[in-house]
């Protein structure tokens, strides 16, 4: 059974003395930029609670220096009164797409599985790391989070993943970030009496390989444990499953893992492959970021 290896330096981002990151920082999305690692990880300081995006950048994969100020906040957009989160990050040419989830409140019916809150798919994209687009929410009046891009256009089209409710998760196809088409049924949902049986979606964004489309997920349990698992999907048809973790290939055991801002959680948003490994980055406990490798060639060798 193939399992992540947790890095001896774990945790390897703390919440710092700097105020929008004192409190907690964690769910971090990675992508290589030339031979150099990028982490886009959510904070949230002491004094408002509201998450906001940093950036982290390694030349190991292990060790960051982190920017002094957040990369995004939100700050005046309704849509993401309450923060922003979960940056996920795919490259598609000479463009980086960042999509996150935009966190407003709302006590409406419709919201009832969200606790009071609107979830919804912001998108920003970006060439240098420090010039943005901001194409703000990009299917209006659909409520989900979870969601990625796949790292190439398919006929011509962006293909994004994302999750409706608790654990089902779509697909939506659009040719100008703009328009979107979302089919009806669900590409993978909860197992129940699984390891993923309470909730699942999308962790790190699809990883194409000579297998398939690459998914280290997430799934959670009756007791709100949260795992990770491993899915390939089909490379020409990617509604088509080829493969899905019976058992968790990560879970809560270190303490920074095990306690925390909400405990027992491991929750990724972004993988990178590097020199022969998968290194996962993941929020521990909702609190600290940690990272855990596996070998490619053992992955590619599940199926």
């Amino acid at each position: 059974m193939v399992k992540l290896t947790r890095a001896k330096e774990n945790p390897i981002l703390t919440p710092s003395d700097s105020s929008w990151e004192n409190m907690l920082v964690f769910n971090p999305g990675a992508v290589m930029v030339e031979d150099k690692v990028y982490l886009i990880y959510r904070a949230m300081g002491k004094n408002d609670i509201k998450s906001r995006l940093g950036l982290a950048i390694s030349s190991d994969g292990i060790h960051f220096e982190r920017e002094k100020w957040p990369l995004y906040s939100g700050d005046g957009l309704p849509d993401e009164s309450l923060g922003i989160e979960d940056a996920r990050i795919v490259k598609i040419d000479d463009t980086y797409y960042i999509t996150c989830t935009a966190v407003s409140e709302d006590t409406g019916a419709e919201v009832a599985n969200w606790k009071g809150k609107r979830p919804q798919i912001a998108l920003s994209t970006t060439k240098d790391f420090k010039t943005f687009v901001d194409y703000d929410v990009i299917i209006p009046h659909l409520l989900g989070k979870n969601a990625s891009f796949f790292p190439k256009k398919m006929n011509g089209e962006y293909w994004l993943l994302y999750r409706a409710g608790l654990g089902k998760t779509y697909f939506a196809k659009s040719t100008t970030l703009v328009d979107w088409q979302n089919n009806t049924h669900s590409v993978f949902e909860q197992r129940p009496g699984m390891w993923d049986s309470a909730k699942c979606g999308v962790g790190a964004p699809p990883i194409e390989t000579e297998k398939g489309w690459l998914l280290f997920y997430h799934g959670v349990d009756e007791k709100n444990i949260y795992r990770l698992g491993i899915m390939f999907l089909d490379r020409n048809d990617p509604t088509k499953i080829l493969y899905r973790s019976p058992e968790p290939i990560f879970e809560p055991e270190a303490d920074y893992e095990r306690f925390g801002f909400v405990p027992n959680v491991v929750f990724t948003c972004g993988a990178i492959e590097k020199d022969g490994l998968y290194y996962v980055y993941y929020g521990a406990a909702d609190h600290v970021i940690g990272v855990a490798t596996v070998e490619k060639k053992l992955v590619l060798n599940l199926f």
